[in-house]
C-alpha cells in the first residue's frame, strides 16, 4: 500500500506544509464520468481522478463504468473512489474492478467502517464552525489524508467554499483542500492553507458532471503558479 494518499507522492509528516519545506501541491480532479474528461485531467497533469460511487450524485458512475475510465490512466495517476455510507459489497466490487483504487469516505462512516476494506483511504471532514478537526483526525489515525470540504445539505460536496481559518496548523494528517475551488481562488487557498493536495469538481465543469478541458488546464496551471510563488518566497 502507498504510504501517502496518492502512490506517486512523497511522504510528509504534517497536514499543512511547513513554510521551510517547499513541495509540489498534488491535484485531484473529481467527479469524472467521460473518457474525454479523464484524458483532459491526465494531459493537464493531475495526480489523481475521482470516481463517484454515490448514486444520488449527478456524477455517479457504475462499477463497470469506473473500470473503463480507470483503465485509461497511466501508471502514476491514482484512481480515487468516493463513497457515501456505501454497502460493503459495493466497495468490494469497486476495488475488484479498479485494483489500485484509493477509497474516499464522504458519509457517516466510523473508523471501523473505513478500515474494514483494508485499503488506503481518505476521510472527508465537513468543516462546520464547531468541528474539532484535531479530535476528528485522532479518530482516523490510519487515514492517508483528511479531505476538508464545506458543510452543505446532503453528502458528497456541494461546490461551496468554507472558512479556511477554521483549519488548525497542526493537523496530524495530510490535508486535501476541497470545497468550491476553481482557477480563480485556488492560488489563495494554497498560499493560505499550504495543503498537501487540492481537490476540484464543479469548479472545472461546463455543466454538472461535464468537465471543461480548458478549465481543468487553467486550474492545474494556477496550482503550479501557487507553488512557484511559495518556492520563490522560501528560496
Amino acid at each position: 500500500m502507498p504510504s501517502t494518499p496518492f502512490p506517486n507522492a512523497r511522504p510528509r509528516s504534517t497536514g499543512c506544509r511547513e513554510h521551510h519545506m517547499p513541495q509540489r501541491t498534488r491535484i485531484k480532479i473529481c467527479g469524472l464520468s467521460r473518457e474525454a474528461d479523464v484524458d483532459a485531467a491526465v494531459d493537464a497533469g493531475a495526480d489523481a481522478i475521482g470516481l463517484v460511487f454515490y448514486d444520488k450524485s449527478p456524477r455517479h458512475v457504475s462499477v463497470d463504468r469506473a473500470r473503463a475510465l480507470a483503465g485509461r490512466l497511466p501508471s502514476f495517476v491514482t484512481p480515487v473512489g468516493l463513497f457515501v455510507n456505501a454497502p460493503a459489497q459495493l466497495i468490494a466490487e469497486a476495488v475488484e474492478a479498479v485494483p489500485h483504487l484509493v477509497l474516499q469516505f464522504h458519509g457517516d462512516e466510523t473508523p471501523s467502517d473505513c478500515a474494514a476494506p483494508q485499503r488506503p483511504y481518505l476521510r472527508a471532514a465537513r468543516m462546520a464552525p464547531d468541528l474539532d478537526l484535531l479530535e476528528f483526525a485522532s479518530r482516523y489515525p490510519d487515514a492517508r489524508a483528511l479531505l476538508l470540504d464545506a458543510l452543505v445539505e446532503g453528502y458528497g460536496g456541494g461546490g461551496k467554499v468554507f472558512d479556511w481559518s477554521l483549519i488548525p496548523r497542526n493537523v496530524p494528517l495530510p490535508v486535501v483542500l476541497s470545497g468550491g475551488l476553481h482557477a480563480g481562488n485556488v492560488i489563495e487557498g494554497i498560499l493560505r492553507v499550504r495543503p498537501w493536495a487540492v481537490d476540484v469538481s464543479s469548479g472545472v465543469e461546463a455543466a454538472k458532471g461535464i468537465k471543461d478541458a480548458a478549465a481543468i488546464r487553467r486550474f492545474c496551471e494556477a496550482v503550479r503558479e501557487a507553488d512557484a510563488r511559495i518556492a520563490a518566497t522560501e528560496a
